[in-house]
């Protein structure tokens, strides 16, 4: 099968086309031109030049493939650089559906994100757009709502990556956040961390699989961490042990609000929104309904911290 990947050189794609490749697929990349080096197996995939933005060129990614996917997610925007929700999370699918449907494709799969609804943030309300469109489309679909996704980042962004540099591996105290005045939940807030590989396994079964059509699969670990918790396994992974504190959010809040526009501040006010929600699922059985065991959160897990 003939699979066109929207955002196939990022973190997940990067492991999803080691995936489709084993299943005997061929991924077609919609690549940057000057990206060309992300492609870690770019021989054995073909690559499309070009932008989301250049309707040729994505016309060009999904003409005669028999699937698309697409992956395109952001954590922060910054519309000064043209990078923000509203175009790459939702305007994006939608261009991405018309260009299918002008080719023919009737098979689409989309990731989105656990959590995602119409009235949170930008963030959780573009990708919430984004599933509406494709549910609309006509299109063949299957969406995809991860949690937080851990595993090799093979250089690229990924959750425990940046906890650890920016967290576990700077010199202060961990912070354990809390909203209110009393710290008694500091950092009780829960995560249920995906594996990238059990993300990719159930893209690349949902391809050959008609019982995926037509529905949505929220993707959490098997566990419910807390985020002290979740500090403490990072901390452990990488033989430290790293003093934690309680803090009031309202003041990373602040903070955030004078300069999460500017790329060198770690968090922004919306993603502080979005921990303090948590993020898990409500109901767990997405990967049973798949068929897959997922991976469980742990120190063995998390060895290439390390390297």
């Amino acid at each position: 099968m003939k699979v066109a990947i929207i955002g196939g050189t990022g973190f997940i794609g990067t492991h999803l086309i080691d995936h489709l490749l084993a299943a005997g697929h061929v991924p077609r990349l919609l690549v940057r031109p000057g990206s060309e080096s992300k492609v870690e197996r770019g021989a054995e995939c073909e690559l499309v030049p070009g932008t989301l933005a250049e309707r040729a060129a994505l016309d060009a990614c999904v003409r005669g493939a028999d699937a698309v996917i697409y992956l395109i997610g952001i954590l922060r925007e910054f519309p000064a650089r043209g990078i923000t929700f509203e175009g790459l999370q939702h305007q994006g699918v939608v261009d991405t559906i018309a260009a299918a449907r002008a080719a023919g494709v009737g098979r689409f799969l989309l990731m989105s994100a656990n959590g995602v609804r119409p009235d949170g943030t930008t963030y959780q309300r573009t990708k919430f757009a984004a599933e509406e469109a494709l549910k609309a489309s006509g299109l063949t679909w299957t969406i995809f709502r991860p949690s937080v996704v851990f595993g090799d980042p093979r250089g690229r962004m990924e959750f425990c990556s940046q906890l650890n540099k920016d967290i576990i591996g700077a010199p202060i105290p961990a912070p354990l956040f809390y909203d209110g005045l009393l710290p008694q939940q500091a950092g009780a807030f829960e995560l249920a961390p995906v594996h990238i590989d059990d993300v990719a396994r159930a893209f690349t079964l949902a391809l050959g699989e008609p019982r995926t059509e037509s529905q949505t699969y929220s993707l959490c670990g098997p566990q419910r961490l807390s985020w002290k918790a979740i500090l403490g396994t990072i901390a452990a992974a990488v033989g430290k042990q790293k003093a934690m504190v309680p803090a009031p959010v309202f003041a990373v809040r602040a903070m955030a609000g004078l300069f999460d526009r500017y790329p060198w501040f770690p968090i922004s006010r919306d993603q502080i929104q979005m921990l303090l929600e948590s993020n898990v699922c409500s109901e767990n059985d997405s990967f049973a309904r798949l068929g897959l065991t997922p991976t469980p959160f742990n120190v063995d897990q998390l060895g290439y911290l390390k390297d």
